[in-house]
């Protein structure tokens, strides 16, 4: 059985009332995917804008598997020193990985974004030595249209994202670099200029679908309308 791990920040876990990518991938995989698969990880919730809380079971639908990785706020910093046990704990066999822009925004510059991926990768691996990942570029948000130098950092991020994939990359242990969504408008695939609303859920859900059928031969393209 293959067992898939969401991991990412505030786009990945979702809001009171949201799908999420999490589910748009989910019911894709299960009408692609010949073989058996899980959902696996320490989270279900989704976050509770009112409290400020990750508490919330109020999906938009609930009967999915809803296990998952992902933090509002949280980034690369948060999920390094988490990622070996968890993987452990889980059996991971495919982390789904969307995270950097809050450490962006708040935590690390570009280049210490990018070495926290590096430790996020080798605590992945002595969780599970042949764990595939797959790294999802940061999407620039409404920020980047009015801060230059954000936008810059995220640029510059998603070069050495690029980069560290390569260099990472092995045959036991694949490390992919997606695409980003494509033709992703943060005006129309997002409901407040950084959080995917039902069309970017499709987006980010495939460009982790098409970026493994591609590089693996996993389930087929994806399909907004299946």
């Amino acid at each position: 059985m293959l067992r898939f791990m969401p991991v990412g920040d505030s786009m990945t876990i979702g809001s009171a009332g949201d799908h999420t990518w999490r589910y748009r991938l989910w019911q894709h995989l299960c009408a692609t995917y010949g073989g058996p698969f899980k959902i696996v990880g320490p989270r279900e919730a989704l976050h509770d804008k009112i409290t400020d809380t990750p508490t919330s079971y109020a999906y938009a639908d609930p009967d999915f598997p809803r296990a998952h990785l992902a933090g509002w706020g949280e980034g690369w910093l948060h999920m390094a020193p988490l990622i070996r046990e968890t993987v452990r704990a889980h059996r991971a066999d495919v982390l789904l990985v969307s995270l950097g822009l809050i450490d962006l925004g708040f935590y690390t510059d570009a280049d210490q974004t990018a070495e926290n991926v590096r430790h996020f990768v080798a605590g992945a691996r002595l969780g599970n030595p042949r764990v595939r990942m797959v790294l999802l570029p940061v999407i620039p948000n409404i920020r980047a249209e009015s801060d230059a130098s954000f936008a810059a950092q995220v640029t510059r991020f998603n070069e050495l994202l690029a980069k560290t994939a390569a260099d990472l990359d092995e045959p036991r242990s694949p490390l992919l670099l997606a695409s980003s969504p494509p033709a992703y408008d943060i005006h129309r695939d997002t409901y407040d200029g950084t959080h995917p609303n039902a069309s970017g859920e499709h987006r980010i859900a495939a460009a982790f679908a098409d970026t493994m059928f591609q590089a693996w031969d996993l389930g087929e393209p994806y399909d907004a309308q299946r």
